[in-house]
């Protein structure tokens, strides 16, 4: 077993690079958005209602993940699969009300070109999207393992195997991490929100 383990250590490596890589791209571009806020004064920000929604749901997700985790570790099959595929679907509903949180945004004339505030707003979760949907990708790897093997004994086996058991672990850290970084975001865009109280939900 330790021997397939140290095999995929690098995977480990090079998740943790691309999470540090990751955080390292949004900080600059919220230092950014700083330099223009101390240039320009003040920067108007509107936060889309929905995104609230948006980000309970991800919260949701990484809650059911945690469940799906132990439940895998418990040799509860019925009970991973149950939570495995409920992370999934409200990883998608993530995205959808992320998507009408722009929609929200354009219906009230906010674009990246006539909005400063916006199009960071634009950016910042644009780029969370595109993080989110990797996860995604990965997670509906998981769940069509989970859902072909349906029986005790298959589940047992694979849940044995290091290999993915390593898959699972390294999706569940990078998964809370898409769930950490979002969070950080939202306060932040609401701090800056408040500062124009007039301009905020």
């Amino acid at each position: 077993m330790n021997r397939f383990t140290k095999r995929r250590e690098p995977f480990s490596f090079m998740l943790y690079l691309a999470m540090v890589g990751s955080a390292l791209l949004f900080l600059f571009l919220i230092f950014v958005f700083i330099s223009k806020e101390a240039v320009n004064q003040d920067i108007p920000i509107k936060i889309p209602g929905v995104f609230w929604w948006s980000t309970w749901m991800i919260l949701a997700s990484s809650a059911t993940l945690h469940g799906a985790n132990k439940a895998f570790r418990e040799e509860r099959f019925r009970s991973y699969r149950l939570n495995i595929g409920l992370t999934l679907l409200a990883g998608i509903l993530f995205i959808i009300l992320q998507g009408f949180g722009w929609r929200e945004m354009l219906l009230s004339g906010i674009t990246m070109s006539n909005n400063t505030g916006g199009m960071f707003i634009y950016i910042l979760s644009g780029l969370h999207i595109f993080h989110t949907l990797g996860g995604l990708i990965a997670l509906a790897s998981v769940n069509k393992d989970a859902f072909q093997r349906m029986e005790y004994v298959d589940s047992y086996v694979y849940s044995v195997n290091p290999p993915n058991q390593l898959k699972i672990k390294l999706i569940s850290i990078y998964w809370h991490f898409i769930d950490v970084l979002w969070i950080a975001l939202f306060v932040f865009l609401l701090y800056h929100a408040s500062q124009n109280p007039s301009d905020s939900h």
